[in-house]
């Protein structure tokens, strides 16, 4: 590539945070944009929103694997991951995210294949949080157990939760602020109250039952994962260059005390009972060491965590649609934002509408499904990282990862024998499904190309011909 290419690219990521093709369809031009600490929360939300949901990785295979785990994962996956996202992130600010990566390094049909599988993970993983929240009321409200009350209070949640998006980014950050601090204080109780009882040598047990691998695995998969989300609101951040990387590290050192500090005080603290060791089991701990008081807060931080989730990866996967309209990857209509909000409501409508969609499958298929759809748009974005570190070396990367193309080779091949790991101990209707989903995604994109070449609805053209000009 040459320099002028280059030069060329380098204007078009200066002018990316506010030349956006839907801050112009709405004529908005003081558009609040996100700041720094709400960030750290919504990327906090992205990828854990506490110790909910890790209870499984000790059920799986016990105290010392689950705590190891959970050590040692954050530098094998999580930490090259959010890397990646810093410097991609900070070197192409617009919103959309890994679309406009894999779109610069490989092409548009790429582009909407990696928006397709991150758009489908993301509602799928979104069906999973009314379902978690279902599944914690139902130890204090039996009659969400099964059966109609339990479908109707799924669908009640993912509508309520969807119109708190609406209300515009700027208050999601803010109430996840409040929500990640108000969550976070029931465990950090049941912590100080449990150091008296701990016993240090409870966590080194393997466990007493046959260990479940791809349980294990999946649990600390879809615990630590989705660090690249937050990348796809990166035109509406304040000063993205300088505070995504410095919200990554933030929220990274949250996201790891927030798991591991529980677990030690919870498996530390009593004898194990593995089997009891399943989603929503910490509520029973959290009675059991302090009492009842302590378990109905642990629940309503529960609830409170799941609205933090549903509202941050809502936020990522609208988000993404509305960066896809901009490239020209779904029709204009996709970019229409909200007269009130200032928020792309058609967006919000669509993937309301998946979520719901999908919510009749169970917990542990939710999370398989999303972690295999997940592995292939990350299999594609550490390609995206590295091809574009060798086919645009000069352009202003304001954070780049301190290694040679050589050491970011390895640092993505060892995440991604996980990912291929993963993939592989996926079920056959897991696998079946993401075939299928993936299938539907190519058709897709030839069908939404067709409808472009006969003008049937209005396309954005500014990301294709910044292809042509640029990168070609």
């Amino acid at each position: 590539m040459g320099d002028s290419e280059s030069e060329q690219l380098l204007d078009h990521q200066e002018a990316l945070p506010t030349t956006t093709a839907s801050a112009a369809a709405t004529g908005s031009k003081s558009s609040k944009k996100l700041s720094i600490l709400p960030l750290i929360f919504l990327i906090y939300f992205e990828v854990s929103g506490g110790a909910y949901g890790e209870e499984a990785a000790v059920g799986a295979a016990g105290p010392l694997w689950a705590i190891l785990g959970f050590l040692i994962f954050p530098f094998i996956w999580s930490i090259p991951e959010a890397l990646i996202t810093a410097e991609l992130a900070t070197a192409f600010p617009g919103n959309g995210g890994y679309v406009i990566w894999a779109n610069h390094a490989f092409g548009p049909f790429w582009g909407s294949l990696m928006g397709s599988w991150k758009f489908l993970s993301g509602v799928i993983n979104l069906a999973s949080y009314p379902v978690l929240c279902v599944d914690y009321l139902k130890l204090v409200f039996p009659l969400f157990s099964s059966g109609v009350p339990r479908y109707v209070a799924i669908l009640f949640s993912t509508c309520v939760l969807s119109f708190l998006n609406y209300t515009g980014l700027v208050i999601v950050g803010y109430t996840a602020v409040c929500l990640g601090v108000i969550s976070l204080l029931p465990f950090a109780l049941l912590t100080l109250i449990s150091i008296p009882k701990i016993d240090p040598s409870r966590w080194i047990s393997l466990g007493q039952n046959e260990k479940n691998w791809p349980l294990f695995f999946n649990t600390l998969f879809w615990n630590l994962n989705f660090w690249d989300n937050a990348s796809t609101l990166a035109g509406e951040v304040e000063k993205p260059q300088k505070n995504f990387p410095k919200a990554l590290f933030s929220a990274g050192l949250l996201t790891c005390l927030a798991y591991l500090v529980p677990l030690l005080a919870a498996t530390g603290a009593l004898p194990l009972e593995q089997e009891k060791w399943v989603d929503g089991y910490f509520a029973d701990l959290a009675e059991i060491i302090a009492g009842k008081w302590l378990k109905i807060f642990l629940e309503i931080g529960a609830v409170l965590s799941i609205i933090g989730l549903y509202e941050a990866q809502l936020s990522s996967c609208v988000y993404q649609l509305l960066g896809m309209a901009d490239l020209g990857f779904l029709p204009q209509c996709f970019s229409a934002r909200s007269k009130w909000f200032n928020t792309p409501w058609l967006g919000i409508l669509v993937s309301t509408l998946i979520t719901a969609g999908v919510s009749f499958l169970d917990f542990a298929n939710l999370i398989s499904s999303v972690n295999f759809l997940y592995s292939l748009g990350m299999l594609l974005e550490f390609a995206s990282f590295l091809w574009l570190r060798r086919k645009l070396p000069t352009i202003k990367r304001p954070f780049k990862v301190p290694m040679g193309l050589p050491g970011l080779i390895v640092m993505c091949l060892i995440p991604s024998g996980f990912l291929v790991y993963v993939m592989s101990v996926a079920t056959g209707t897991v696998f079946l499904m993401s075939s299928v989903l993936t299938a539907l995604s190519i058709f897709w994109y030839f069908i939404l190309k067709f409808c472009q070449s006969k003008k049937w609805t209005e396309f954005n053209h500014g990301g294709e011909k910044l292809d042509e000009e640029d990168l070609e």
